[in-house]
């Protein structure tokens, strides 16, 4: 049987314990995953103790009261708090999730908290998502027409053909879908990922864009589309409850329909 094992230089080493001050009552450890590529070292587990009686209820807010009161050292990305924008994917709990919609007591024992699984690291909880947006940007995210527009007015649809595209627009970019794919863990050089597809797929079912056929071509590859195995944990994870899984067959039933 095949043994794989992490390099030397890669397995996570216990880090430091930070006790809350004595005499409080509602504690919590959150065990915070912490590397920095520049320092040479292994990456480490740090142990940190909240008093949540003086801590905001989420996962975000403790990172935050962590970062302020405890470790400045601490480095994550984080903007809205309000589950929008984003910025403060990771990896909680076994989970791939926004830290700012998760409320701490919903987690038994420990707060684990890691990096989104299968990136390189800037540090700490900061993945590095250059080629996470370059794939964004290679589906062309933007109405494209031929036609002139209309001289009075914008470019309108239907109440119908608008709810196609509502559930894709409402995608954040936060990445959790993508980095819980095992086809985009081993293959993320050439297939586009769960959430580039969505994005593509909200340009294809959009009755305004009038470049279906030269998006269906940039798609028809045996990696940029079809490394989706339709796993579905893309859709299990995703934060806005969207359907990249569906997208991406709808997008596959596309090109089979205009080969026919």
């Amino acid at each position: 049987m095949a043994e794989f094992t992490l390099p030397p230089n890669s397995k996570i080493k216990k880090g430091r314990h930070f006790a809350a001050e004595k005499g409080s009552a509602n504690l919590r450890q959150f065990v915070v995953y912490r590397y920095d590529p520049s320092s040479g070292e292994n990456p480490r587990m740090d142990t940190y103790e909240i008093d949540m009686d003086s801590c905001g209820p989420m996962v975000l807010d403790a990172l935050i009261k962590i970062k302020n009161e405890i470790d400045p050292t601490l480095t994550f990305r984080r903007s809205c708090r309000e589950g929008i924008c984003g910025s403060c994917a990771m990896n909680v709990d076994g989970r791939n999730t926004l830290a700012c919609t998760v409320p701490a007591d919903s987690i038994r024992g420990d707060v684990k908290i890691y990096p989104l699984p299968h990136m390189g690291i800037v540090k700490d909880l900061v993945p590095d998502l250059t080629n996470f947006y370059a794939q964004y940007a290679s589906i062309k995210p933007w109405l494209q027409t031929r036609t002139p527009a209309p001289p009075d007015h914008e470019r309108l649809q239907s109440k119908e053909d608008q709810e196609k595209i509502d559930d894709p627009a409402a995608c954040i970019l936060c990445a959790c879908c993508s980095t819980s794919c095992p086809s985009y863990w081993w293959n993320s050089d050439r297939y586009l990922g769960p959430a580039a597809l969505l994005a593509a797929y909200r340009w294809l079912v959009d009755s305004r864009d009038e470049a279906t056929g030269e998006r269906l071509d940039d798609l028809e590859d045996p990696f940029r589309l079809y490394r989706c195995h339709t796993i579905m944990n893309c859709t299990n994870t995703c934060p806005k409850n969207l359907n990249p899984a569906k997208a991406i067959a709808e997008t596959k039933k596309m090109l089979a329909e205009r080969r026919h």
